[in-house]
């Protein structure tokens, strides 16, 4: 699930649970405010992620505090198990950090040690293009992609993309994607 969401100030969602599922929220403008039954409690600025792994079983609400809407992609990735321990963590992941360059914010895969941890075969990266700049990626045949520009238009192998449209990608072992305007894109690489 790809959720783009544009919560009003001093609105949002009140406890409920979820299980079994990985919720990574990347936040676009605003920031979003996160409490659970496990105790965590947390504020999630524009530029960081939080990333809930609900495992049994976890209720939380998510408000946005802020005097301004807020704005979010929230991804929800099946587990690659069922159960376990559920946890709550958000990390910032600075704009200027990941220019040009795509940075894993969140991981199933030990080796992304700077990423917030997941339980799935997958992965989530972001990254910021100028006018003109490319990025490339290189997934491999065997692996599901989705891209979304938060803002910005690009080309993604000669394929026009803009701000908010979603492209599932299959059967590419490289990407190629170049900037036509200032953006920045969020990509999943899913087993």
């Amino acid at each position: 699930v790809w959720n783009d969401d544009e919560i009003a100030p001093n609105t949002g969602f009140p406890a409920h649970p979820h299980a079994n599922m990985e919720i990574i929220t990347y936040v676009r403008e605003g920031a979003i405010t996160h409490q659970d039954s496990l105790g965590n409690k947390g504020r999630t600025e524009a530029g960081d992620v939080q990333v809930m792994s609900a495992g049994s079983g976890i209720r939380h609400s998510e408000y946005n505090l802020e005097p301004k809407p807020t704005r979010i992609f929230q991804i929800w990735i099946e587990p690659t198990t069922e159960g376990g321990q559920p946890t709550w963590g958000a990390k910032p992941f600075p704009k200027s950090d990941r220019s040009g360059n795509f940075v894993t914010i969140a991981s199933g895969f030990a080796d992304d040690k700077d990423a917030l941890p997941i339980r799935a075969d997958a992965r989530v990266l972001a990254t910021t293009l100028k006018a003109g700049e490319s990025a490339q990626y290189a997934a491999g045949k065997t692996r599901n992609l989705y891209l979304v520009p938060a803002a910005g238009s690009v080309e993604i192998n000669g394929v026009r993309v803009n701000a908010r449209d979603g492209v599932a990608i299959r059967d590419e072992a490289q990407l190629k994607i170049t900037a036509l305007e200032d953006s920045e894109l969020v990509l999943v690489d899913a087993a």
